[in-house]
């Protein structure tokens, strides 16, 4: 699968995780400890943890974090950002799928649109399974996603934008009754000698240097708000509520995005 290779994540990784997702992390981590009412030393998984943009924070926190991701460059990477913030992670390389330690954590979080990509609905939900496991009795789950709901309010075909040296372009469709969002994102390699394109170059599909073009092509499925709280039942929580932000505003049509809590 595409988000098990190292090369994705090299290539795409800069694009995803730009300054302003590293910049509001210290504010999802101080939600994401008040929201479970965790306290110093408190066990927190992060499920699918990438670089360590929220693990470190949650490090930093003064809580005891475990990062998992199937990507050992991206886990290589939380390693030296939490060296580098002088904190400490334990990280391990492990797909979500067969990964649980029963009993073990006060909260678990999964964020930054980290779920929907599996070939099934089956695996979404033995990831969720996985993850209460893991969790001790009461313990809470915190997963940010985007939803069917967000993606009808904010849908847009596309946008054009330079980021880490390359122009970028995506272009996005609808799969299905609304059931998947599918991504398209070409990345052009801008001249080392000139970071900006002219405006004419941005709007055509070549330019009188040659230029190194790399292009991904991936659906992540879409849960309804109601379909989300029913899978994290089935997954075996004994409470799941669904929110439009971190700060617990309503699921409704100004919701930003898609924020379920569940406990076990």
């Amino acid at each position: 699968m595409w988000y098990e290779s190292e090369d994705f994540w090299t290539n795409y990784g800069p694009i995803m995780f730009d300054e302003a997702r590293w910049k509001e992390a210290p504010d999802v981590a101080e939600y994401v400890k008040k929201i479970a009412g965790l306290k110093d030393g408190d066990k927190v998984l992060d499920a699918g943890c990438g670089v360590g943009r929220i693990s470190v924070e949650l490090a930093a926190l003064g809580l005891d974090v475990t990062g998992i991701d199937i990507i050992q460059n991206e886990l290589d990477a939380a390693k030296e950002s939490a060296e580098a913030e002088g904190v400490e992670l334990h990280l391990i390389k492990q797909d979500l799928r067969n990964f649980n330690e029963e009993n073990k954590y006060n909260c678990a979080v999964n964020l930054f649109t980290s779920f929907g990509y599996c070939d099934t609905k089956k695996d979404d939900l033995l990831i969720l399974k996985n993850i209460c496991r893991s969790l001790k009795k009461g313990g809470t789950f915190i997963l940010e996603c985007l939803s069917r709901e967000t993606e009808i309010l904010y849908f847009t075909p596309g946008e054009t934008f330079e980021r880490a040296g390359y122009l970028v372009k995506t272009e996005f469709s609808v799969t299905g009754l609304w059931e998947g969002l599918r991504s398209k994102w070409t990345l052009t390699k801008l001249p080392e000698n000139n970071n900006s394109l002219p405006e004419n170059d941005k709007n055509s599909s070549s330019s009188n240097c040659k230029q190194e073009t790399i292009e991904h092509e991936f659906i992540q499925r879409l849960y309804s708000g109601t379909e989300m709280r029913q899978c994290l039942l089935d997954a075996g929580f004994s409470t799941a509520e669904i929110y439009g932000d971190f700060d617990k505003s309503p699921y409704d049509q100004n919701a930003r995005t898609m924020v379920a809590i569940a406990v076990k």
